[in-house]
């Protein structure tokens, strides 16, 4: 059990055609969300210009008196700033922009369908109150900047002159952090950075009624567009998956300083994988991740959050969107939200900096879409039925092939719970005929 966190996220899915091709729709039957991923951290990020409002998810573990929250800030933030957010609108989102499975059923193949020419073209394939008030201490070159209140909350904004005084500060003052913080603090107060820290108000905790922590907002303007991540490896020995999502009225948000790849999408992959989708996902990210050597982050999902095709989650609507933090809608235009989704998997070696972001007009679709083709199993009687066999059992070889290839399993192992058409064997006399 986690008994000390400093998060910051850190810290903190038609026709007969030899290769058919798909339009960007289908019926959707699982997903890819958080829940895959034992210690993933959820930042919610609304940036439009300069002004910016972070959500962030805590997913601690243990004793809420234990609880320290210490995340670098651009600004000084005023209690009005600082929000309680409600957990449901992460779990929206990320259910919205996760990677899904899809499925399309093949029709029957000795029913002719004729080609209308309005048949539409195919696209290419998230304890008490303190005791006594906190107060700078000079010769530790420590400053209290604020102190409120929020929730279930108690939080002090501080400005540092040099790290050691803040690490020594920090434990004076009853914050359970972990020993050598101060090296990871050095890079902020160098950058002349804040420090948002919490920790939880056991009485006030009490009052609310829920198990968890709820998730902290902060609404700052700063040209700076950055999530620092470092702070969060100091607990960690191994890595950490992050998932991020960044709404923005122009389009795509990038990342400016760490190679961005997109996840393998469009795959045609076996039926049985609907039953095993979250090993196949898990397996498949884990070699991405390991090719690219271990140092990109992976874009999941970008679409406007107007619509989807096809929907893992209904879109979520204007009211939800404001308390994700979306700042800039009037009315119901909620079509002026575009939304980016990054997973990172950092540790300390292959990701020493800080995220740093910035705003695109790039509106370019994109989802990790996996796709199940149901061969049609009825009756077959017509000549069209040998050559439809042949070539679903052959799709099915391929489609075998393609899992192999993205996550590593074994082809044979595969081959075994794939049911494979069974074709007919060809009449003696076909080929003397032809």
């Amino acid at each position: 059990m986690k008994k000390i966190s400093i998060i910051l996220i850190s810290i903190i899915t038609l026709f007969l055609l030899t290769k058919p091709a798909f339009a960007f729709c289908g019926f959707y039957v699982a997903k890819a969300d958080k829940s895959l991923y034992n210690k993933a951290s959820q930042v919610v990020i609304a940036r439009n210009g300069q002004r910016t409002v972070l959500t962030m998810a805590n997913d601690y573990q243990g004793e809420m008196k234990d609880f320290a929250l210490v995340v670098p800030v651009p600004v000084v933030l005023k209690e009005d700033q600082v929000n309680v957010g409600d957990a449901t609108i992460i779990e929206r989102l990320d259910a919205f922009s996760a990677p899904r499975l899809v499925e399309y059923f093949d029709p029957d193949p000795c029913i002719v369908y004729h080609i209308r020419e309005n048949f539409p073209a195919a696209p290419s394939a998230s304890e008490d109150r303190m005791s006594q008030k906190v107060s700078g201490n000079s010769a530790l070159g420590v400053t209290v900047e604020e102190q409120f209140t929020v929730g279930e909350y108690d939080i002090v904004i501080l400005s540092a002159k040099e790290s050691n005084g803040l690490e020594i500060w920090l434990r004076q003052n009853g914050y359970k952090i972990p020993q050598g913080a101060s090296a990871l603090l050095q890079p902020y107060i160098r950058q002349n950075l804040k420090f948002f820290v919490a920790k939880v108000n056991l009485k006030e905790f009490a009052k609310t009624g829920f198990n968890s922590l709820r998730p902290l907002q902060m609404a700052y303007e700063s040209p700076k567009f950055m999530l620092p991540i470092r702070l969060g490896m100091i607990n960690s020995k191994g890595e950490q998956d992050l998932l991020v999502y960044l709404l923005s009225p122009k389009g795509r948000i990038e990342l400016t300083n760490y190679r961005t790849v997109k996840v393998p999408s469009d795959a045609e992959i076996p039926e049985f994988v609907q039953q095993e989708f979250s090993n196949f996902y898990k397996a498949m990210f884990q070699k991405s991740y390991t090719q690219e050597g271990k140092k990109v982050a992976f874009l999941e999902y970008a679409w406007d959050m107007s619509n989807c095709d096809p929907c893992s989650a209904e879109p979520l609507n204007p009211e939800e969107l404001k308390k994700a933090g979306v700042f800039w809608l009037n009315g119901n235009q909620y079509n002026s939200v575009f939304i980016s989704r990054l997973h990172v998997r950092y540790s300390r070696t292959k990701f020493p900096e800080d995220l740093q972001f910035q705003e695109t007009a790039n509106q370019e679709s994109f989802q990790g879409r996996y796709v199940m083709r149901r061969p049609f199993r009825g009756e077959l009687k017509c000549s069209a039925a040998q050559s439809y066999k042949s070539g679903v059992r052959n799709r099915q070889e391929q489609e075998a092939q393609t899992l192999a290839k993205l996550t590593g399993w074994d082809i044979n192992n595969i081959r075994s719970k794939i049911n494979f058409i069974k074709a007919s064997p060809l009449p003696w006399w076909r080929n003397l005929w032809n």
